[in-house]
């Protein structure tokens, strides 16, 4: 796993979880911080040991630029958190965020033609564009803080065929009236000045990108609804499960890798008060 910062990440705890589960000895997954001008580098001198590479933060544009190849969806996203090493010694670029996202979605009931509202316009946005598309939306409205960034989303759409329509967040308890999907991939506290005023209606389905701290306001509110939730948390178990499978071309073993992911948050979360 490379990023920066690195140090609170809990992909560690599910990859070697899931190594010991299927039985995978001497595999091991670790943490290694990386800033986006030491990347190319790192990269260059890892040895054929190496079967992939995690990518977080702020990496995940920089690997699609590395890498000799890429999959069709980390290209039109443009952004790859998964550098997989080929038979040949290549680097494949992928974004498993995206499938992952489709994966918890259709979880907790998402079926086609859904309207999905999307609250920011960053990296995680580019990711529930492109589950949208898997998803065969109706219609995309994305909300964000800087008319700017939605229009950096507008060329993306277009190669997904996503029909996106854009607006302030401000604007957010309106652009959701209706909505089948909301996604937020907002900063913690960013959304909160709006959940109040959300139309919330049961059906529909709340993915919130946060996990830490959990549940945030949105959640609260859109379970006291009677909406199903999707945390940040369910992400990171459906998209860790897609590099397991692509480093070692085994078939992750998710309950075991999810026990370990949960194990670990009961002992890291900070105790509650009341």
């Amino acid at each position: 796993m490379l990023g920066k910062p690195i140090g609170h990440s809990l992909s560690p705890v599910i990859h070697n979880a899931g190594y010991r589960a299927a039985g995978l000895t001497g595999w091991s997954y670790t943490a290694i911080e990386c800033a986006e001008a030491q990347l190319a580098g790192l990269v260059a001198g890892l040895g054929p040991e190496w079967a992939g590479l995690s990518v977080t933060m702020p990496l995940k544009e920089a690997a699609l630029a590395l890498a000799g190849r890429a999959s069709p969806v980390a290209t039109a996203v443009g952004a790859a958190n998964a550098l997989v090493r080929r038979a040949d010694g290549a680097w494949f670029a992928d974004n498993t965020d995206v499938a992952g996202m489709v994966a918890v979605l259709r979880d907790a009931g998402v079926g086609t033609g859904a309207r999905f509202t999307v609250l920011g316009a960053g990296g995680t946005a580019r990711a529930a564009l492109a589950a949208a598309a898997a998803l065969a939306a109706a219609s995309v409205t994305v909300a964000a803080r800087r008319p700017a960034a939605v229009d950096e989303l507008v060329p993306v759409a277009g190669a997904l065929g996503v029909s996106m329509t854009g607006a302030d967040l401000s604007a957010a308890p309106t652009a959701a009236a209706g909505t089948d999907v909301l996604v937020s991939t907002l900063p913690k506290g960013a959304v909160d000045p709006y959940v109040g005023q959300l139309p919330w209606a049961s059906g529909t389905v709340c993915f919130d990108a946060i996990y830490d701290p959990w549940p945030t306001p949105l959640a609260s509110a859109a379970a006291a609804a009677g909406c199903r939730v999707v945390s940040g948390l369910d992400l990171l178990l459906a998209q860790a499960v897609g590099q397991f499978e692509q480093f070692t071309g085994v078939a992750a073993p998710v309950p075991a890798m999810r026990a370990a992911l949960s194990t670990q948050r009961a002992v890291t979360a900070p105790p509650r008060r009341g």
